[in-house]
């Protein structure tokens, strides 16, 4: 159980979508509800003023889309965490929101128990892709670029990489290699660099995609 409540923004278009998730989030006693948006425009504005744990950020919405909102977010603000909702299976619109760095991406017709799941999850910097979906990106994604990225990493970003793509959050990796979380953030952002890589959720689907963690290694819900 978190330290303190997580503190969600929700963000969608549709009143009564914002209202019942926004119920059942503050019915969860370690969460609570900051504020809700209604487009992507307040989205940016509140998350820039309220910096909240997590954004619940629908994909489609008028004025600015979900997508773009969480690439603004990002550039502002790279440590924002931003799990996307929508009703669209898409795989371009998932690939697209994940190169935007949303760490997960959920689907509206998920249970709210899942929900508030992937909330967590999120949270707690794992990435979060239903089987289905994570099958989906696996099935689109490139290979690789080029195998001389994975080269460049040295042994101990390696072992943080196999780490992140088993999803584990940034606490445990440092307890298991005795180092500080710090430490742990700056290996993960070197990796991203090395690997242009845009977060957590494409290093965990490059690690599989390259051979680097099985897909049983993961206990993230990539895990098609």
């Amino acid at each position: 159980m978190p330290q303190r409540q997580i503190r969600v923004l929700v963000v969608d278009d549709h009143p009564i979508v914002r209202r019942g998730l926004s119920i059942e989030i503050n019915l969860d006693p370690e969460m609570r509800v900051l504020a809700e948006a209604a487009d992507g425009v307040e989205a940016v504005k509140l998350a820039r003023l309220l910096q909240p744990d997590v954004i619940l950020m629908d994909a489609v919405m008028p004025h600015k889309n979900g997508i773009d909102a969480t690439a603004d977010i990002l550039r502002e603000n790279p440590l924002a965490k931003v799990l996307i909702l929508t009703s669209f299976t898409e795989d371009e619109r998932m690939l697209t929101a994940i190169k935007a760095g949303a760490l997960g991406y959920i689907l509206k017709d998920r249970h709210p128990e899942e929900v508030l799941q992937a909330i967590r999850d999120t949270y707690d910097g794992k990435p979060y892709l239903n089987p289905t979906t994570a099958r989906r990106l696996l099935q689109t994604l490139p290979r690789t670029e080029n195998t001389t990225s994975v080269e460049s990493l040295t042994n101990r970003e390696m072992e943080v990489l196999r780490r992140v793509a088993q999803g584990k959050p940034n606490k445990e990796i440092a307890s298991e290699i005795c180092v500080q979380d710090a430490t742990v953030r700056v290996h993960v952002s070197n990796i991203l660099g090395k690997l242009n890589l845009a977060n957590r959720s494409q290093l965990v689907l490059y690690a599989i995609k390259m051979g680097l963690v099985n897909k049983d290694e993961s206990n993230t819900q990539v895990n098609a």
